[in-house]
């Protein structure tokens, strides 16, 4: 058995993303990431981002008025899981 790399990117979006969740507006500062956001059923909201750069990006992230700044490192897959 293969695993591609598709199959580790939809194991790491479902650990996160629950059924049931709906997708959520947000805002982010750096146009080159690729980015989700849901609020699952128990109220927690996953955001996951994707950098597909070769350099590691700081990134502000703004959710109902409330932002947050971190850095995501070069060609990975980074989840933040904002509790109810």
């Amino acid at each position: 058995v293969y695993f591609t790399p598709l199959y580790y990117t939809m194991s790491h979006f479902s650990r996160y993303i629950r059924p049931g969740a709906k997708r959520i507006g947000f805002e982010h500062s750096e146009p080159e990431l690729m980015m989700t956001a849901a609020q699952n059923p128990d109220g927690s909201i996953a955001v996951v981002l994707f950098n597909p750069t070769m350099k590691r990006t700081s990134v502000k992230l703004n959710l109902d008025g409330q932002a947050t700044e971190f850095s995501i490192d070069r060609k990975s897959i980074q989840t933040i899981v904002i509790p109810s």
